[in-house]
């Protein structure tokens, strides 16, 4: 198996992406970075604004944009937003620069997970449940196109999910770290 060069994380809201990701990162001495943050920098302004300003449109293009120069950097763990696999530019970067973990969870447990989250603009449009619904059937598909590996992260700790994930890369993740200029 050749090395993997990067570790993208992707999957639905309440998965666990961002929180395992800041795990591996130190675990593996990987820079740790959660697209959606990146863009918050990049930008100044929060993904809820943007959703605001631009639409979820205007939000996929930053965050495509964002993938793209990510997915350059080598020794990187990238938790995506939800929706990074909508586009498909977004789904070869992550295929051809890194081994792509799907991290899969029940609605109840996405439900649970999202409760008190404030900053998430897809939620806000109707009954939580129902939206995590119909983002999941839309989304599944090309999660699992996507994928190199499933972990399911339904009532798992972080470093369970993070152990599950390293017992998978073994010693086939690259050293070194380095984020595109």
């Amino acid at each position: 198996m050749q090395a993997a060069r990067n570790i993208f994380l992707i999957g639905p809201m309440g998965s666990g992406k961002s929180a395992v990701g800041a795990w591996l990162g130190k675990q593996l001495t990987l820079t740790f970075v959660d697209s959606d943050s990146y863009i918050e920098q990049k930008t100044g302004v929060d993904i809820a604004r943007i959703f605001g300003i631009e639409g979820e449109e205007g939000f996929r293009a930053r965050e495509e944009q964002a993938i793209q120069h990510l997915c350059g950097g080598q020794g990187l763990v990238l938790a995506t937003g939800g929706g990074a696999v909508l586009r498909a530019g977004n789904r070869r970067a992550l295929r051809n620069n890194g081994t792509v973990f799907y991290l899969q969870c029940s609605l109840d447990e996405q439900v649970k997970r999202t409760r008190r989250a404030r900053n998430r603009p897809l939620l806000e449009q109707g009954s939580r449940r129902e939206v995590l619904k119909a983002l999941m059937l839309k989304r599944e598909p090309l999660y699992m196109e996507v994928a190199d590996h499933v972990v399911d992260t339904t009532g798992l700790e972080v470093r369970q999910v993070g152990r599950n994930i390293i017992r998978r890369v073994g010693p086939h993740i690259a050293p070194g770290r380095s984020l595109p200029s």
